[in-house]
């Protein structure tokens, strides 16, 4: 499902506009991306966490020439999900 599919189906689920729906979901997406990028977390309860993880440095293989490569430490965003679309996933 992409985005444009998700507006469609909470659309026809709420009776709220494609317009309004889109432009809750852009929001919530701007919320959390900016929450992360700030180092803090966002939890919904009974859905999952968005929060930031760091990478520590470490060395890799070069697959093509077999030659080591240090790949530098990074942080990136990661997702826990939550008990309850754990359950309803199974």
């Amino acid at each position: 499902m992409n985005k444009a599919e998700l507006v469609d189906d909470i659309s026809s689920k709420t009776k709220l506009s494609k317009k309004d729906v889109a432009s809750v979901i852009d929001a919530m997406e701007n919320s959390i991306i900016s929450t992360l990028a700030k180092g803090g977390k966002v939890s919904l309860v009974g859905f999952g966490t968005f929060q930031v993880s760091n990478r520590k440095a470490r060395t890799g293989l070069n697959p093509r020439t077999r030659e080591t490569i240090k790949i530098p430490a990074t942080t990136v965003p990661k997702f826990v999900a939550g008990k309850g679309l754990k359950e309803k996933v199974k």
